[in-house]
């Protein structure tokens, strides 16, 4: 086997930079991150599937930070025509003038390609296939050509990046082969307990004694929401994240500073009815309401085993 070439080991070496700053601003995702940046790396265009609240966003934010380009975010829904995504000649000045390269309004597409940013395309699902088909070309050519602007190149760092949640198929389509063809796949699920309490406490800086019980607990109905049985599907970590600090502004209101307050476990649940009712989403054939559910899950930690809610 030969030796590697000095180029490919500086590539390796400042790879290997680029991972250990990344990892630092990201909580309990080691091996997705790692294998994103290695499929991006690779000059891959990706598709992460999980749902909503999995770090994402955050992972390919601090990719994008890294590397020095821009991150371009767009929303799949069935309004996104080839006209958005690619762009448009303005209209008032093509009245004036003509159809021009110059009178020409780039859309997200053009402006990751020609700034070599990513393209994150979140619910890819949900994008009408003439859209896709236009994603197709910039993909396998990495360049499209506009009418009356001509053909547009892509930079060497331009990715498509596309997200989808596996467990939302209402107004979704099925993506054909010649798209699962180009794009790469991840899996991306929730993080596991430790690391959501992690990240509750690193976004509401929750570190008095209060928080020190509130934190565990938020958690834990949140990751409850997501096992019921009347839910399709559960809250994400942002709802423990909310629970806490909803939480933390009740307690102020109402005096209490001291998690074995007897009115504690009152405090938690007026709190998740706010954090939590909005985002879980009922099974269609389930004769209950998100207040129920969530009253259920609250007797669950704090009354019927009341020791798994206990401080420590």
């Amino acid at each position: 086997m030969s030796p590697a070439s000095p180029t490919r080991e500086r590539d390796t070496a400042l790879l290997r930079e680029n991972h250990d700053r990344i990892a630092e601003q990201i909580v309990g995702r080691e091996r997705e991150l790692e294998l994103t940046l290695a499929a991006v790396a690779a000059g891959r265009d990706i598709l992460l599937e999980g749902p909503p609240g999995t770090s994402k966003t955050t992972m390919l934010t601090a990719i994008t930070r890294e590397w020095g380009i821009p991150l371009f975010f767009v929303e799949g829904n069935a309004d996104l025509t080839p006209a958005k995504i690619v762009g448009h000649h303005n209209p008032a000045r093509v009245l004036r003038e003509d159809y021009s390269a110059e009178n020409f309004v780039p859309g997200p597409l053009v402006d990751a390609m020609q700034q070599g940013g990513f393209l994150y395309i979140e619910e890819f699902n949900r994008a009408p296939e003439d859209t896709l088909n236009t994603l197709l070309t910039a993909m396998a050519d990495r360049a499209i050509t506009v009418p009356r602007v001509g053909r547009i190149e892509a930079k060497p760092t331009f990715r498509v990046i596309a997200s989808m949640n596996p467990y939302d198929n209402i107004g979704t389509t099925r993506l054909s082969t010649s798209v699962h063809d180009r794009l790469n796949r991840l899996a991306v699920d929730y993080q596991d307990a430790a690391a959501e309490e992690e990240i509750v406490l690193l976004r509401s800086g929750a570190d008095d004694p209060l928080g020190a019980r509130l934190i565990p607990d938020a958690v834990a109905v949140t990751r409850a929401t997501r096992e019921h049985p009347d839910v399709r599907q559960g809250s994400s970590v942002r709802g423990a994240i909310d629970t806490t600090l909803v939480a933390e502004q009740l307690a102020a209101l109402r005096g209490i500073d001291d998690p074995d307050d007897e009115r504690y476990p009152d405090l938690v649940y007026d709190a998740m009815i706010v954090a939590l009712s909005g985002r879980i989403h009922l099974d269609e054939a389930a004769e209950t309401t998100p207040e129920r559910v969530l009253r259920e899950i609250w007797e669950d930690r704090f009354i019927l085993e009341p020791h798994r809610a206990d401080p420590g």
